[in-house]
């Protein structure tokens, strides 16, 4: 899919699993899918992402996928999953990190690794940028890395993000709030 040129300087960082995809529920807490075939993109989000990148917004996936680390899921299912999403969706970039948290990476959420070399490799100011997550790491990462954030509230049974700057349902929600379409509304 084509991706239109970006606005100097400016990006939306996107969570994946719950963000751009369905997410699936165990004991109220989001995981990933396990292959391309359970990997679905949710309503509307296309289109979103479509009038994003439309508007000159430099659109990246950071994304945290422990589970293969944690040897429950293939690096090859997630680099597949990944190939899908950029060949079909105007994403310029995937950040994936593969770690658990006792590896102490810096790319995994909430560090912001991940931001801080998107924003090296493609010269994005950060203050300028949003992070769109739906767990709390997502939001962490984005403050940390000095981006306005988004939760997407989706009401899993897990430790809530610290103030995001909005709280929306969805990432159609989201890019209304970015293009300056809806009320924006802090929490």
């Amino acid at each position: 899919m084509g991706v239109n040129p970006p606005l100097k300087g400016r990006s939306v960082f996107l969570d994946r699993d719950g963000v751009i995809n369905l997410a699936y529920i165990r004991d109220g807490k989001p995981y990933p899918p396990k292959s391309i075939s359970e990997f679905v993109v949710l309503p509307k989000v296309r289109e979103a992402l479509v009038n994003l990148s439309a508007s000159g917004w430099l659109l990246i996936v950071i994304t945290n996928q422990p589970d293969v680390a944690r040897g429950t899921l293939s690096r090859e299912a997630v680099e597949e999953i990944n190939r899908f999403m950029l060949a079909e969706l105007p994403i310029v970039n995937i950040k994936t990190c593969y770690h658990d948290n006792r590896e102490l990476c810096l790319c995994r959420k909430p560090k912001p690794g991940a931001l801080l070399e998107a924003a090296r490799e493609y010269d994005i100011d950060l203050s300028s940028s949003y992070m769109v997550g739906d767990r709390w790491r997502d939001i962490e990462a984005g403050k940390n890395a000095g981006c306005k954030t988004i939760f997407i509230d989706n009401n899993y049974n897990e430790k809530r993000p610290i103030a995001p700057d909005y709280t929306v349902k969805n990432l159609p929600e989201a890019s209304n709030i970015i293009l300056g379409k809806k009320d924006e509304k802090n929490n």
